[in-house]
């Protein structure tokens, strides 16, 4: 009996089916019009043309697929067609399921009328078949929302990749026309503060991207990583403070520059100061205090030939090691013997007879100014250059 009886209702199925077909137009048009009344999603995104015909298409789908074995079922194929379009237009997917649950009603609501003009007194039996109508539409909405999840992904990732690319485009001072389109993306100032911070980070170091109310755009590079940082109303020495923390080998800071379109500028900038740096201790070079030292890696033949002309005594000497050490301490503590003393561990007056001997092998005095650029320039050259 019970086979018999859902034999029937199967077959009553099938017939509301093939009638609500003819109904398809009427339905759609109800379908599109309650659709776009409810939600402004479909009316700023989905051209009403287009909404009309994926609607009539789905709802021809979706009823037929009532009369076909269910190897011939396109339904659900349709509906991931329809979740991948709709992730296309930008259409929110609160939006595409809520059509979804409205198709659901509009065809329920056709399959009663259907029933209701032909055969009333079946309209108890065709209660039994609600939840397979039901469950149908809601299988097609689950493949929609998965098909649109996938798709927004796929283009998610494509967006961010084109806006990385463009990014490493300014970085590399090939792109200017980008700033405005990359500054949109990121929703940061096309004309604001930034400045670049180029660093070699450990490999499961935590990147942070807002250090001290900055943003941080962290980039790769084979060795060594970058950053863009967006300074807003912050101040260099408020930079170096914030990445201080995260930093454990060398790092360069740049200049502070007005807007994203010179960040190539920044870059080249910030990997200079990097270069300032002589490795052995973690240490942050701001270019704008390594001025003479990033004039000595820029010109290291000249530099070299520097380091040899001033200091060429010193460094074939046998004491080269404490003498150096000895000469960039006193310039570091700005000709304070007592100072120098306490750096080294000596006493004063041993402080004073090296800076003598100094003076005797390389002719030059670190109190007169003009010496004291050149032996700083040649010490700088002996701490950053390889030896040729």
């Amino acid at each position: 009996m019970r086979s018999k009886a859902d034999a029937e209702i199967r077959e009553l199925l099938r017939t509301s089916a093939a009638r609500l077909l003819e109904r398809i137009p009427g339905l759609t048009d109800e379908l599109v019009r309650r659709g776009r009344e409810s939600d402004e999603a479909y009316r700023i995104n989905i051209p009403l043309d287009d909404h009309w015909q994926s609607t009539h298409e789905g709802l021809r789908v979706g009823i037929t697929a009532i009369l076909q074995p269910a190897h011939e079922r396109r339904d659900v194929a349709y509906a991931q067609t329809v979740g991948r379009r709709r992730a296309e237009h930008g259409l929110p997917l609160d939006s595409l399921m809520r059509s979804y649950r409205l198709a659901a009603q509009v065809t329920w609501n056709g399959f009663i009328d259907i029933v209701g003009d032909h055969s009333p007194h079946k309209l108890p039996a065709l209660l039994r078949c609600a939840t397979h109508v039901w469950h149908a539409i809601d299988r097609q909405a689950v493949a929609a929302a998965d098909a649109y999840r996938r798709r927004e992904n796929e283009l998610l990732g494509r967006s961010n990749e084109r806006i990385h690319a463009m990014l490493d485009a300014l970085l590399e001072g090939r792109a200017d026309a980008a700033a405005g389109e990359v500054a949109a993306a990121l929703d940061l100032p096309e004309h604001g503060r930034y400045a670049v911070v180029t660093t070699r980070l450990p490999e499961r170091a935590h990147r942070p991207e807002i250090i001290g109310g900055m943003v941080f755009l962290w980039r790769m590079r084979t060795d060594h990583e970058m950053a863009v940082v967006s300074m807003g109303d912050r101040s260099l020495d408020d930079l170096v403070e914030a990445i201080g923390p995260i930093v454990c080998g060398t790092a360069g800071v740049s200049p502070v520059v007005e807007g994203l379109a010179e960040l190539g500028t920044a870059r080249k900038l910030a990997e200079l100061a990097m270069r300032t740096c002589s490795g052995g201790k973690p240490e942050i070079a701001r270019l704008d205090r390594r001025l003479p030292a990033a004039l000595v890696v820029c010109q290291p033949e000249l530099a070299r030939h520097l380091a040899a002309r001033v200091l060429g005594p010193v460094l074939s000497s046998p004491e080269r090691g404490v003498l150096l050490a000895t000469l960039e301490a006193w310039l570091r503590c700005e000709g304070s013997a007592v100072r120098v003393a306490g750096e080294l561990y000596c006493h004063r007056n041993t402080v004073f007879n090296r800076v003598r001997r100094i003076e005797q092998m390389t002719g030059r005095s670190p109190s007169r100014p003009l010496d004291a650029v050149e032996l700083s320039l040649a010490l700088d050259a002996v701490r950053l250059l390889p030896d040729p």
